[in-house]
């Protein structure tokens, strides 16, 4: 890489850091740059998602405050993103990059109507349970499987991972947005980690990518941990489908 791509990885990194510790999608930003410096596909997403790691404990990290009181709801969910990304990153190594082009703009869209409709959903879980219904704390099966399934796609792309992770559990649990999005950040760490070590053995990646992604995704991860959480959820919720928005705009017309 010459000095000006190194310096684009390195800014593009720090960008998808932040934005991944808000609302996610922080793929799209380093994504192109990587294939921009004349990196091939399947090299840009492994050397990405290596990259993105410490972006995401740093997120986590970030929201330990709003992690209160979910210890239990993180271990139990954390076991299916385990399972989802490390099968979403097999399916990399042996599948054509074009398996999920179709499926993935419809779930982009799904989760983005999801996000946008979360207070009328939280208003009829709240409902139900004022009612003497039975609504779970850890969300049931439906929330596990839906978790895992989005980590299988999170293990092979990630782009808008965390809309996705953030709109089934607005779904099923009475939680705040910020509450919500501090239990993104874990899962996509988790997922991302998952990924990464499996890469490190079987994918071909750039060190000096990796290197670049990895510096500016950890300074970003806080930064946008430390902005997010002063966010209103109107403002959260805005903010998350204007970008989720653009993420799916970007998917379709490529």
């Amino acid at each position: 890489m010459t000095p000006w791509e190194m310096a684009a990885v390195l800014a593009a990194g720090t960008g998808a850091g932040a934005v991944n510790a808000v609302v996610g999608s922080g793929t799209l930003i380093t994504f192109p740059v990587l294939l921009a410096t004349g990196l091939p596909p399947v090299t840009a997403t492994v050397s990405n998602g290596l990259g993105l790691v410490p972006g995401s404990i740093t997120a986590a990290l970030g929201y330990r405050e709003e992690l209160r009181g979910q210890r239990r709801r993180v271990l139990l969910l954390g076991a299916g993103a385990v399972l989802g990304g490390l099968a979403g990153a097999v399916l990399l190594l042996t599948l054509p990059a074009s398996a999920f082009e179709r499926i993935v703009p419809v779930l982009v869209a799904l989760a983005l109507v999801l996000v946008a409709c979360q207070p009328w959903i939280a208003e009829r879980v709240r409902r139900r349970r004022a009612s003497g219904g039975r609504v779970r704390r850890d969300g049931g099966p439906l929330l596990f499987t839906g978790l895992t399934l989005a980590s299988v796609y999170g293990g092979y792309f990630s782009a808008a991972q965390g809309i996705i992770y953030v709109s089934l559990m607005g779904m099923l649990l009475d939680e705040t947005l910020q509450r919500l999005n501090a239990v993104k950040n874990v899962l996509a760490a988790v997922v991302n980690t998952v990924a990464a070590l499996l890469f490190l053995f079987f994918a071909p990646f750039d060190w000096t990518a990796v290197a670049l992604i990895a510096s500016g995704s950890a300074l970003g991860g806080l930064i946008g941990a430390r902005t997010g959480r002063r966010f209103s959820p109107a403002v959260l919720r805005t903010l998350i489908v204007s970008v989720g928005t653009v993420a799916l705009v970007h998917l379709m017309l490529h």
